[in-house]
């Protein structure tokens, strides 16, 4: 595995390296029609991460896998005519238990998370659906999970407190071993002009209260001061969470986005990107992800999907 994972981004070996001890995860590779996609799967399936079965057009699919010369002949392919039915035959699979996972393949994430998030016959659970990114940053001592960079544009209260949730549940699944959201905004300290501040202080009394799990959680925070232990004793702050956040909850979609993408492209980083408060798991990756990122998302859904069924189990025991 150190042969295709730089040393640079050490998180991610270790994600992988815990996740091949687990069960290998059925995944549904939704219109795999090119031969990124195609190889994003087949990388995973060598590592024994994944069992693939490739849902799209088979002409298609085997025309790209042709192209890359990639052997399909003991990969499952269930053929559908378009990117649409392939969506909608994958959340059928996952339905119907035939498969542990999503993974989005060449067609647009709108296409996929439109069958994902339909009301009647999709993936719905009674938490709000949301994404984030598990972030391995060249230098930084621990992953960092982001969110919401995807899904959620312009987020209610109510719907942060999920996506705080789902979060935060996720770093459980990952074993991080002590979770700390610091809650984004433009500044460190409530102002009623600036309605993330608001939002920020109501999440954390609603950790006080109880009503969100499993975490310490501070804010608003700075992006500063939420990572940087030096930024945040200059600005006086006194936190478990400041200087040591990793989970980092942004206020909408456009900062999320932009802020994983600085890191991304300007700091080197890693982004593993997952979608929670589903049914299963669903792995979205893009055409610039590294193949590490790649496997990195399948690692995260594999134990994501193993903290499900131990609760699962644990609930029925």
């Amino acid at each position: 595995m150190a042969s295709s994972t730089p040393a640079a981004h050490p998180h991610y070996d270790r994600l992988i390296a815990a996740a091949r001890g687990l069960p290998s995860l059925r995944v549904a590779v939704v219109h795999p029609a090119n031969a990124a996609s195609l190889e994003a799967a087949l990388a995973s399936a060598s590592l024994g991460l994944i069992v693939p079965t490739l849902v799209g057009p088979r002409a298609k699919i085997e025309a790209a896998a042709q192209e890359a010369g990639i052997d399909l002949s003991r990969i499952a392919i269930v053929d559908a005519p378009h990117s649409h039915a392939a969506a909608d035959a994958a959340v059928a699979m996952a339905l119907r238990g035939e498969v542990d996972a999503l993974m989005k393949g060449s067609l647009h994430t709108d296409e996929l998370m439109g069958a994902v998030v339909r009301r009647e016959g999709g993936l719905r659970t009674s938490r709000r659906i949301s994404h984030c990114f598990v972030m391995d940053i060249p230098g930084h001592a621990q992953p960092l999970i982001i969110s919401d960079a995807a899904i959620n544009i312009a987020p209610t209260l109510e719907e942060k407190a999920d996506i705080v949730q789902n979060a935060i549940d996720l770093a459980h699944a990952l074993h991080m071993p002590a979770v700390r959201v610091a809650i984004l905004s433009a500044t460190e300290t409530v102002n009623a002009k600036v309605p993330s501040t608001l939002d920020a202080a109501v999440l954390c009394k609603m950790a006080d209260r109880s009503q969100i799990t499993g975490a310490v959680l501070d804010g608003p925070l700075a992006m500063d001061n939420a990572i940087d232990a030096e930024a945040a004793r200059i600005k006086g702050i006194v936190s478990p969470v400041a200087g040591r956040a990793n989970v980092l909850i942004v206020p909408d979609l456009d900062a999320g986005n932009m802020l994983a993408k600085s890191l991304t492209f300007l700091g080197g980083a890693y982004a593993a990107g997952i979608v929670l408060g589903t049914k299963v798991p669903v792995i979205l990756t893009s055409r610039a992800d590294s193949e590490p990122a790649r496997l990195a998302s399948c690692a995260v859904a594999s134990m994501l999907a193993k903290a499900g069924r131990d609760k699962l189990i644990k609930a029925v025991g």
